[in-house]
């Protein structure tokens, strides 16, 4: 399986791996499944960390680049092509960290591991 996690995905696999479904935790823990992380994702913890207070951002490591490597998780860059996909899908969803998530796994034939209801409108397959 080739998987995408979102942002909230990553967070709680960080910091609180109870939030995890047991699926989404199975997907992660099994060693046969290539687990991305958007590049999008470092972007969107540190800019809402620096914006807010008592939340689990807090906790997440300050070398998120770093950390994500060492957990075995691969950095999924975003292309051009992730960007137009992102602005053309229809507007269900204004999150554009979310947007960009959904254009990622549409594009890379990845499932998309989150919770957001909203992305669940978008054509792409889903974990959760």
């Amino acid at each position: 399986m080739r998987l995408l996690i979102d942002t909230h995905v990553l967070i709680w696999s960080l910091t609180d791996q109870a939030k995890l479904s047991p699926a989404v935790a199975g997907a992660m823990l099994d060693l046969n499944n290539e687990i991305f992380v958007s590049a999008v994702s470092i972007y969107e913890v540190l800019y809402k960390r620096l914006r807010a207070r008592g939340t689990s951002l807090e906790r997440m490591p300050v070398d998120l680049e770093k950390v994500v490597q060492d957990q075995g998780l691969s950095w999924l860059p975003i292309l051009p092509g992730d960007c137009a996909a992102a602005a053309a899908l229809p507007d269900h969803h204004r999150d554009p960290w979310d947007r960009i998530l959904v254009a990622q796994a549409k594009r890379g034939d990845l499932l998309l591991a989150t919770v957001d209801e909203e992305v669940r409108a978008y054509d792409v397959p889903i974990l959760w």
